[in-house]
C-alpha cells in the first residue's frame, strides 16, 4: 500500500523487538509444551477445579469483612467519686504516661461518676501484643492512684460480630428462665459455640441492710459486718491427706440469707452472741433491683451469640437452631425460645442475592460468546470463567479470606473481566485459523504468543489499578480491602488458564470446527453482519476521526468538562457511605426524678401500646405488619443510651427494642417508621424524654459529629447547645446530642477544726462515707455462669439528701458525733462526664441525617462546615473539628487519591516497559480521564449519589478501560511498520473491533444483573457497578475515537517539530513567526468570543436553563480552558500546514 503524502512513514523498526523477542523465546517453549501435550493442560485444569471445590464449602461466611481494631482500653473504678475527681486524680495521673507509649496515635479519656476509661488508638498494623505490654509498663511507672481506686484493667478491643439472639420468655420466674438459659449455653459450648453472654438476668445478690441505730447501740461498724461475712463466705483449700484418699478444706460456704443472718459478730457482755441478723435485715434482692426485660408483658432473658474470629456465622446459627429445637419439647408450658436479629439469615439472603446475579451475568456472557464465536471456541473461552473462579476461591481460602458481601461482589465484578484475556487469545486463534489458514495447533500457539504481551500487560495494569485500593487505610479501607485481593487472585488464575489451558483446548476446537454445524449458524450470521458493520460504519467512522481529529478530541473534552461541571454543581450528589439498614430500632426513655420504678413500668406499657398502634396503622396501609419482635426493658437503655443516662437512677430508665421486616418487603425505610413512632409516643407528666434511633450495618460514624475544644467547660457547653439548636431547624436532622451532660449537685465536705481535733482525716472520712453511701461488697461467689455477691449497705432512707443532719460518725475514742458538727458543706454544680482528647478537654456534638434525600444531606453537611461552625466558633471562642463519618471520609479520599496516583504510576511503568517508549503509554492512558463521562452520566441516569464505592469503581476502571487501548495500539504499531500510520490505524480498528466489542460487552453484561437489582441491601454496592458498566461502555467508544485521534495528532506534532527545525535551518523563521502571530490572534478571538457571553450572563444575573451544569460562569469557563488550549494547538497545526504548503 503506498504511503499517503501527508503522513510520514515511520522508521521500519519495531521498538518492542528487544523485549518481545526475548519474551517470545522464553515463552514459546512453555506454550508449545502445553498446546501439544495431551494431558498437561487438563491436569492443571483439574487441579484448579478440585482445589476450588475443596475450598468453597470451607470458606467462612459473614456479612462484612472482619474489622481490625487497633485500640486498647484502660478502665479504673473508684466508687463514689465524681467525674471531676476521677478526671483529676486518675486520668490526670495515667494519661501523661500513656500518651508517651510508642505507637499511640490518639488518646481519648472519659471520666464519669466512679469510673475512668482511657482509650488508646494505635497506628495501623501496629503490634498490639507489644502495645498491651507497653501500656502495662507505662501504668506501672505512673504515679499512685487515690485510695479506694481499683487496679487498672487493660483490655484489647476486638471486633464483635453478632450471629443471633435467643430470647427466652414466659410466665415463670427469672430464676427458672436463668436455668434454661444456662442449659442452652452449656449445649452451645458443647457444640463449639463459645462466645455467649446472657442478658437480662442479674447475678444473685444477698442484701444486708444495716440499721445505723443498732450499729451505734452495739458499737459495730459496717466494715466489721462486711469482714465477718466475707470470711464466712470464703472456702479455702488446705491440701490432701498423705495417703491421698481425701482432700481437706477449711470453712463452709455461708451465702444464703438465713446462714448470713446467723453469723456471729461478737460476744455480748452478758454472754450472749450478737449476730448479723440482730443489726441487719438479710434478704435476696431479686432481679427487680437491676435491668429487667419483658416480651408481651412476660419476663424474658436473652442469650446473645457472637461469632469468634474463626467462626462461620451460617454454621454457628445452624448449631443454635439445632440446640433450640432440641430444648423446645422440654420447656415449661408457656415458655418460648425465639431467634431474633439472626444475622446468618440476612447473610444467606444477601449472598444468595449476589449468587443469583452472578449466575444471570454468567448466562448473559455465555450467550454473547455464542453469538460471536463458534460454539466450540465459545465453550472453551467460557470454561475459563468457572475454572478461574474456583482457583481464586482456593487462593482466598489459603489466604484466610472469607465469603462476605464485599468479596462476593468482587467475584461478580470479575465475571466479565475474567473472560477478556481468553476472548483476545481465542478470537485471535480463530482469526488465524479462518482467515490465514493456519493449522489448529499452529494457530493456537501463535495466537497465545502474538497476544502474550498485550494480554499480560493489560492484566498487569488491571492488577496494579485494583492494588491501588490496598493503599486506602482506616476502617473503610479495611472494608474494601477484599476487593483488590479478590480481583487480583481471579486475574492471576485467569492468566494461568488463558495461556496454559486455553491454547490446548483451542487447538482441539479449531480442528473440529472445519465442518459447520447447526449450532454454529448464529455466530456465522452475526459475524457476517459484524463484517458488514465494520466495512460500512467502522472504517468510514475511523476515516472521519482521522480527518477531523481535532474537533473529535475537542468535543470529547467538552463532554469531560461538562461532566466535571455537573459533578461540581451537585446535580449528581455525593454521599460518602450509604450503609444498609439493619431493620432494628431502639427507643429509649427517661423519667423525671420524682418518678419511681412503678412509673417506669407504667410508661413502658404505654410505649409498647403506641408501638402496636403504629404497626397496625402501617399494616392497614401497606398490608403487612412491619414489626416482627418487640422487647421492652426497665432499668437501663438499649443500644446507644440517652445523654446523661449514666447519672440517672436506673429505675427511671427504660427502652423498647423493635425488629422490623426485611427492608426489601416494605416500601419505606426504618427511619420513616422511627419518625412515625416518635410522633405517636404518649405524653406522661412523669416522662422526661423519649428518643428512637434506627441502626445500620458496617463501619462508620455519626453523620454529624463535631468536636469542640479551646474553652472552659461552661463555654463549650454553651457552644454545643447553640449548634444543636441551629441544626434542629432542619427536619432531616435527628438524634442531636452532646457528650457533656449536667451532673447532680455535688456536695463538697471539708473538715472543721473540731473534726480535725477529734482525729478525723480527709481520707478516713471519705472512706467511711463511701462505705455508707455506696455500700460494701462483702463477698463474691460463682453461681453457674454468673457471679453472686453479698452487699452490706444502709437502707435507702438513711442515704437521702438529708443524711448530713442525721448521720453519726465514730471517733477513734469510740464517741459518736453528728457529721454536721465536723464538716462544712458547699454545693457545686458540675458535669456528669469529662472528656479529653490528647489531653485537651472537649465536647462532642453528634446527630443523624436522613439518607432518603442524598442531595439535601450533602447540602446540610456543606452548610454546617461553611456557615454554622465558623459562626459558632467566632461567637463562643471555641475551636472545632469535623469528626465521625466526615473525618473518615477525608482520610478515605486522601488515601484513595494517593493510591490512584501510585496506580497510574505503576500502569505507566508497565506500559513503558511493554512498548519501550515514553510517549506510547500516554496515548494508551489518554482514555482514563474520559471514563469519568460515562460514570457521571450513569449515576445521573440511575439517580444515584456518588459514594466511596464510586471511587472504588473509578480506580478499578482505570486499569480495565485501557485494556482495549493496549490491544489496539499494539496492533497499530505492528501494522505501521509496513503500511504507514493512517492505513495501520484504519486496519487495526477494523481488525480489533470484534475483540474490543466482546471484551467490553462481556464485562458490562456480567454486571448488568446487579445494575437492575432492586434489593436495598445491595444498593450501597450499585455505585461501583454503575461506574464500571457505564464507564467501560463509554470507554469502548473512546478507544475507537480518542486513540486514533491522539495518534494522528501525535504524528502532526512530530511533523511540526521537524518542520520547525527545518525552518530554522533554512532561514524561514519569519514565516514561522507570522504563523505564530496568526495563531495568537485566533486564540485571542476565541477567548473573547467564549468569555464575553459567559461574563455577561454572570454580571446580568440571567437565570441559566436547568440543563446548564452550573449557576455561575466561573467554573464553566475554567472547564473550557482545556478545550481552548486544544483548539489553539489545532489552529497552530493548520496554520503551519498552510504556511508550508
Amino acid at each position: 500500500m503506498p504511503r499517503p503524502p501527508n503522513l510520514p512513514h515511520p522508521k521500519p523498526t519495531d521498538r518492542r523487538n528487544g523485549i518481545r523477542g526475548r519474551a517470545v523465546a522464553r515463552s514459546r517453549g512453555l506454550l508449545s509444551l502445553f498446546v501439544r501435550h495431551k494431558t498437561l493442560a487438563n491436569l492443571v485444569l483439574a487441579v484448579m477445579v478440585v482445589a476450588g471445590l475443596y475450598a468453597a464449602p470451607r470458606l467462612r461466611a459473614q456479612f462484612f469483612p472482619d474489622t481490625v481494631i487497633q485500640e486498647i482500653d484502660v478502665d479504673v473504678q473508684w466508687d463514689g467519686a465524681g467525674a471531676d475527681d476521677v478526671d483529676r486524680s486518675i486520668i490526670g495521673v495515667l494519661e501523661p504516661a500513656l500518651m508517651g507509649v510508642e505507637g499511640v496515635d490518639l488518646t481519648e479519656t472519659r471520666a464519669t461518676q466512679g469510673a475512668a476509661r482511657l482509650r488508646l488508638e494505635f497506628e495501623p498494623d501496629w503490634d498490639m501484643s507489644r502495645a498491651a505490654a507497653d501500656v502495662e509498663t507505662a501504668i506501672s511507672a505512673a504515679g499512685d492512684l487515690p485510695e479506694g481506686a481499683e487496679d487498672p484493667e487493660i483490655t484489647r478491643r476486638a471486633w464483635r460480630d453478632s450471629v443471633a439472639d435467643v430470647v427466652i420468655s414466659g410466665p415463670v420466674g427469672l430464676a427458672q428462665l436463668g436455668r434454661i438459659a444456662d442449659d442452652l449455653s452449656n449445649r452451645l459450648y458443647a457444640r463449639g459455640v463459645t462466645r455467649l453472654s446472657t442478658v437480662g438476668l442479674s447475678a444473685p445478690e444477698t442484701l444486708v441492710e444495716l440499721n445505723m441505730a443498732d450499729l451505734i447501740r452495739h458499737d459495730v461498724s459496717m466494715e466489721d459486718v462486711a469482714t465477718v461475712i466475707g470470711a464466712a463466705a470464703a472456702v479455702t483449700p488446705a491440701g490432701d491427706i498423705s495417703s491421698g484418699t481425701a482432700r481437706v478444706r477449711t470453712g463452709t460456704e455461708t451465702r444464703d440469707p438465713a446462714a448470713v443472718g446467723a453469723l456471729v459478730l461478737k460476744a455480748q457482755p452478758d454472754g450472749t452472741q450478737l449476730t448479723v441478723g440482730d443489726v441487719a435485715t438479710v434478704s435476696d434482692s431479686g432481679i427487680d433491683r437491676d435491668i429487667a426485660y419483658f416480651v408481651k408483658g412476660q419476663p424474658a432473658v436473652t442469650v446473645a451469640v457472637q461469632r469468634s474470629a474463626t467462626g462461620d456465622a451460617i454454621g454457628m446459627q445452624r448449631q443454635v437452631e439445632d440446640a433450640v429445637a432440641q430444648m423446645a419439647p422440654t420447656l415449661p408450658q408457656g415458655v418460648t425460645m425465639e431467634l431474633v436479629r439472626a444475622r446468618a439469615e440476612l447473610i444467606s439472603a444477601r449472598l444468595d442475592l449476589l449468587l443469583d446475579n452472578a449466575v444471570m451475568g454468567l448466562a448473559l456472557v455465555l450467550g454473547l460468546l455464542f453469538l460471536f464465536l463458534n460454539a466450540r471456541t465459545a465453550i472453551w473461552v467460557a470454561a475459563g470463567i468457572p475454572a478461574s473462579l474456583l482457583a481464586a476461591v482456593a487462593l482466598m481460602y489459603a489466604a484466610g479470606m472469607t465469603i462476605n458481601m464485599i468479596s462476593l461482589f468482587a467475584l461478580i465484578l470479575t465475571l466479565g473481566i475474567i473472560v477478556d484475556d481468553a476472548i483476545v487469545v481465542g478470537e485471535h486463534a480463530d482469526y488465524r485459523a479462518r482467515k490465514l489458514g493456519e493449522a489448529p495447533k499452529v494457530a493456537a500457539e501463535r495466537a497465545a504468543t502474538r497476544m502474550g504481551a498485550p494480554v499480560v500487560s493489560s492484566t498487569l495494569t488491571t492488577v496494579i489499578a485494583f492494588a491501588g485500593l490496598a493503599f486506602i487505610g482506616g476502617r473503610f479501607g479495611r472494608l474494601v480491602s477484599d476487593i483488590p485481593m479478590t480481583v487480583i487472585m481471579v486475574l492471576i488464575a485467569s492468566l494461568v488458564e488463558c495461556f496454559l489451558i486455553l491454547p490446548n483446548h483451542m487447538a482441539h476446537a479449531l480442528a473440529s470446527s472445519a465442518k459447520v454445524r447447526w449450532y454454529d449458524r448464529p455466530s456465522i450470521v452475526m459475524n457476517r453482519w459484524l463484517d458488514r458493520f465494520v466495512a460500512t460504519v467502522i472504517r468510514p467512522l475511523t476515516r472521519f476521526v482521522l480527518l477531523w481529529r481535532y474537533p473529535v478530541l475537542a468535543l470529547t473534552i467538552v463532554g469531560l468538562s461538562w461532566s466535571a461541571a455537573t459533578l461540581m454543581s451537585g446535580k449528581v450528589p455525593w454521599r460518602f457511605f450509604d450503609a444498609p439498614e439493619q431493620g432494628s430500632v431502639a427507643g429509649n426513655f427517661a423519667m423525671l426524678p420524682v418518678a419511681d420504678r412503678d412509673d417506669t413500668l407504667r410508661v413502658m406499657g404505654l410505649v409498647q401500646a403506641a408501638v402496636e398502634k403504629v404497626a397496625a396503622e402501617y399494616e392497614g396501609e401497606y398490608g403487612l405488619n412491619p414489626v416482627t419482635h418487640v422487647m421492652t426493658m426497665v432499668g437501663g437503655n438499649a443500644g446507644r443510651p440517652l445523654p446523661g443516662a449514666e447519672t440517672k437512677d436506673a429505675d427511671l430508665l427504660g427502652a423498647v427494642q423493635l425488629e422490623l421486616i426485611d427492608p426489601d418487603f416494605r416500601p419505606y425505610s426504618s427511619f420513616e417508621f422511627v419518625q412515625a413512632l416518635q410522633q405517636a409516643m404518649p405524653t406522661d407528666p412523669r416522662l422526661e424524654t423519649i428518643s428512637f434511633r434506627g441502626s445500620r450495618s458496617g463501619p462508620g460514624g455519626d453523620a454529624i459529629s463535631v468536636r469542640m475544644t479551646g474553652a472552659d467547660a461552661i463555654q463549650l457547653k454553651a457552644a454545643a447547645e447553640a449548634l444543636k439548636q441551629r441544626l434542629a431547624q432542619s427536619p432531616e436532622v435527628s438524634a442531636l446530642e452532646d457528650s457533656m451532660d449536667y451532673d447532680k449537685d455535688e456536695l463538697a465536705l471539708n473538715l472543721t477544726p473540731q473534726g480535725e481535733a477529734l482525729g478525723f482525716t480527709t481520707q478516713s472520712l471519705a472512706r467511711e462515707l463511701r462505705q455508707r453511701l455506696g455500700g460494701i461488697e462483702a463477698a463474691t461467689f460463682p453461681v453457674g455462669t454468673r457471679t453472686g455477691v453479698i452487699t452490706v449497705e444502709l437502707p435507702e432512707e438513711e442515704r437521702r439528701g438529708d443524711f448530713l443532719d442525721s448521720m453519726l460518725m465514730r471517733t477513734a475514742s469510740g464517741q459518736w458525733v453528728p457529721l454536721s458538727d465536723i464538716v462544712t458543706v458547699t454545693t457545686e454544680a458540675g458535669f456528669s462526664v469529662v472528656r479529653r482528647e490528647n489531653g485537651e478537654r472537649m465536647i462532642l456534638v453528634t446527630g443523624d441525617i436522613s439518607g432518603d434525600d442524598p442531595a439535601r444531606a450533602a447540602q446540610i453537611t456543606q452548610d454546617l462546615q461553611d456557615n454554622l461552625l465558623p459562626d459558632i466558633a467566632a461567637e463562643y471562642g471555641v475551636l472545632y473539628d469535623v469528626t465521625g463519618l466526615s473525618e473518615q471520609e477525608g482520610e478515605f479520599l486522601s488515601d484513595a487519591l494517593a493510591g490512584f496516583a501510585l496506580a497510574l504510576t505503576g500502569i505507566y511503568m508497565v506500559l513503558a516497559w511493554i512498548f519501550s517508549s515514553w510517549a506510547r503509554p500516554l496515548v494508551v492512558m489518554s482514555v482514563i480521564p474520559f471514563g469519568l463521562i460515562g460514570a457521571v452520566w450513569g449515576h445521573d441516569a440511575w439517580q444515584l449519589p456518588l459514594s466511596m464505592f464510586s471511587i472504588v469503581g473509578l480506580i478499578g476502571m482505570s486499569g480495565i478501560i485501557i485494556n482495549d487501548s493496549i490491544v489496539l495500539i499494539s496492533t497499530i504499531d505492528e501494522y505501521a511498520v509496513d503500511r504507514g500510520l493512517r492505513p495501520a490505524i484504519m486496519d487495526a480498528v477494523a481488525d480489533r473491533f470484534r475483540p474490543v466489542l466482546l471484551t467490553t460487552a462481556t464485562t458490562v453484561l456480567g454486571l448488568a444483573p446487579l445494575l437492575y437489582e432492586r434489593s436495598s441491601q445491595a444498593l450501597f454496592l450499585k455505585p461501583t457497578v454503575v461506574t464500571l458498566a457505564y464507564g467501560l461502555a463509554f470507554g469502548m467508544v473512546l478507544v475507537l475515537l480518542v486513540v486514533p485521534a491522539v495518534l494522528a495528532i501525535g504524528a502532526d506534532l512530530a511533523r511540526m517539530r521537524q518542520g520547525f527545525r527545518r525552518s530554522l535551518a533554512t532561514g524561514r523563521a519569519p514565516a514561522m513567526r507570522r504563523a505564530m502571530r496568526m495563531a495568537t490572534a485566533a486564540a485571542i478571538l476565541a477567548f473573547v468570543v467564549t468569555l464575553l457571553p459567559l461574563a455577561a450572563v454572570a454580571v446580568a444575573g440571567v437565570a441559566l436553563p436547568a440543563w446548564w451544569p452550573l449557576a455561575g460562569a466561573g467554573i464553566a469557563f475554567g472547564s473550557y480552558l482545556l478545550l481552548l488550549a486544544l483548539v489553539l494547538i489545532g489552529a497552530g497545526v493548520m496554520i503551519r500546514r498552510a504556511a508550508t504548503a
